[in-house]
């Protein structure tokens, strides 16, 4: 079982830089998307089902912002749409799928950085996912939360630490959450495969950024306690470039 995780900043601009043949060529069973920027009239399913892929999709009310979505070779048991939160459903911001003993969200997390009134967003946000995810009768130990955070937990996960120590999506209420998230019950797969620095999931479109590799890891595979012996291989694919994020991917066997 593959499972990839990707914003793609805009469905249909990935899909004209030929999303069909990463999708080809990396396999996975399970793809959840992000920032869609598209209402599913918009998108041209028969792309993702020539693949063998169901596809579910959940748009911002509001045209060209937002969404997510799940692409799944095999048909979920169930697909749940927000978290029951009004303003963070409008924006089409969580999406699930549940199968047999796990269960497969897509994710876009606010971002902070248009400033102090999105940023407070931004916190509404964690706490509310935060109850959400833990105060449901979920099990979130066979949880498996894709998406883009829109944080870089640690200084490890950033190009420059120092210099972004005032910006959002690294300041320090942001990685506390993220520290309160990976101390409850979910663990970061790539970070259980590979423990090395200057690995990134988004560069800036301004000076170079993404050739120079001075980025962030603000994407994650997040997977509850009771799936970590199952996750056999994660990784990042910023070789294939259809968006200012690239993808990253987690491996289980016997899920």
């Amino acid at each position: 079982m593959k499972i990839i995780s990707y914003n793609v900043n805009g469905i249909r601009s990935a899909m004209n830089k030929d999303f069909a043949a990463f999708l080809k060529s990396e396999n996975p069973d399970i793809v959840c998307l992000q920032e869609l920027k598209a209402q599913a009239s918009d998108i041209d399913a028969s792309v993702f089902t020539d693949l063998g892929y169901h596809c579910y999709w959940y748009p911002a009310e509001k045209k060209g912002y937002s969404g997510v979505g799940i692409l799944s070779k095999s048909e979920p048991l169930k697909v749940a749409y927000g978290m029951g939160h009004a303003m963070f459903d409008s924006e089409g911001r969580v999406l699930r799928a549940d199968y047999k003993g796990f269960s497969v969200f897509s994710c876009y997390f606010p971002s902070g950085t248009t400033g102090d009134v999105r940023q407070k967003v931004k916190y509404e946000f964690l706490d509310a996912f935060y109850s959400f995810i833990h105060g449901n009768g979920m099990d979130a130990s066979s949880m498996i939360v894709c998406g883009d955070y829109n944080i870089a937990h640690n200084p490890i996960d950033i190009h420059d630490p120092v210099g972004n120590k005032n910006s959002s999506g690294f300041l320090p209420e942001e990685r506390a959450w993220m520290d309160k998230w990976f101390s409850g019950g979910m663990e970061d797969s790539f970070r259980l495969i590979n423990a090395e620095s200057h690995h990134y999931t988004w560069w800036s479109f301004r000076t170079n950024a993404r050739s120079r590799n001075k980025g962030w890891r603000i994407d994650y595979i997040a997977i509850g306690a009771a799936l970590r012996p199952k996750l056999k291989d994660a990784g990042i694919l910023s070789n294939w470039v259809h968006s200012d994020h690239c993808g990253s991917f987690a491996r289980f066997e016997n899920l």
